[in-house]
């Protein structure tokens, strides 16, 4: 559900892509996400720069979260991407993967 929703903030639905029921090519989008939105779970890790890439836009969709948001949903999509952004952090400034496993 969070690549779902991070997805369509990015403009595009993530069910229409290879890799989650669709054809599309990951190619055909344009966001700095893909490397974390077309990523297994469980395996593999992103590079430090791919971390320093994403940071922004995951910074950006931070800023502009409603304040007051009574959706639990979207509030918890939106403590994901702050623990998400942490995480980043971390790895861009000490120049490590982040692992997924």
């Amino acid at each position: 559900m969070f690549r779902k929703w991070l997805a369509q903030a990015e403009g595009f639905a993530l069910a229409e892509m290879d890799g989650f029921g669709g054809n599309c090519q990951w190619s055909s989008v344009s966001t700095p996400l893909a490397p974390l939105l077309n990523h297994p779970d469980d395996d593999g890790d992103l590079t430090p720069a791919q971390c320093a890439v994403m940071l922004p836009r995951l910074e950006e969709i931070l800023n502009h979260r409603a304040p007051d948001d009574s959706d639990p949903v979207r509030r918890r999509h939106i403590e994901a991407v702050s623990e998400l952004v942490t995480v980043l952090r971390v790895c861009v400034d000490k120049d490590v993967e982040l692992i997924f496993g």
